[in-house]
């Protein structure tokens, strides 16, 4: 009975959240977003949009601590950067800006992933084939870029989302 309450209000919860992020006439006030951290390269530094003043900063997560400079949304597949392996995804209009990525097997990597709906939370979290979660990276509202640590993860198709939209859903392939 305890866990038919808990699954009702989760729905509830969800419907409120999917119904009240896309019903015409909201109005929705932009989260504070963090101030960017001049960076040792300078090519790799993202300004904030103009239309977002710079703020305080967020206060760091205990997993994946706010990216001092988030490398530009590319292609699905990482890219290289001297910390390791960076793959890049972005979310807008409540939904994934790729339905693919791709990350390297058995060793750690990066997710700098950018919220780019204002006032609207997202995240990335990454199940394996049973469903289990492997890796959840923390909840925040748009606009604001963060870069997820994700622990290495065997050869395989792992289904990355976000945990507060379902239905933002697709294929991250560690090769």
């Amino acid at each position: 009975m305890r866990s038919k309450r808990l699954l009702a209000a989760g729905l509830t919860v969800l419907a409120v959240a999917a119904c009240t992020s896309s019903t015409p006439g909201w109005t929705y006030a932009p989260a504070p977003s963090a101030t960017p951290v001049p960076s040792a390269d300078p090519s790799a530094s993202v300004a904030p949009p103009a239309s977002v003043a710079p703020s305080a900063s967020a206060p760091p997560s205990a997993s994946a601590p706010p990216s001092a400079s988030a490398p530009p949304s590319g292609g699905p597949g990482p890219s290289a950067s001297a910390g390791g392996t960076v793959v890049n995804v972005s979310a807008l209009n409540i939904a994934f800006d790729q339905s693919e990525l791709s990350a390297p097997a058995d060793q750690a990597f990066q997710i700098a992933f950018a919220n780019n709906d204002p006032g609207v939370p997202h995240n990335v979290a990454i199940k394996d084939a049973a469903g289990a979660s492997v890796f959840e990276g923390d909840v925040f509202p748009g606009v604001e870029t963060r870069t997820y640590d994700v622990p290495a993860l065997a050869a395989g198709s792992y289904q990355f989302v976000c945990t507060v939209h379902p239905n933002m859903v697709g294929t991250l392939t560690a090769q």
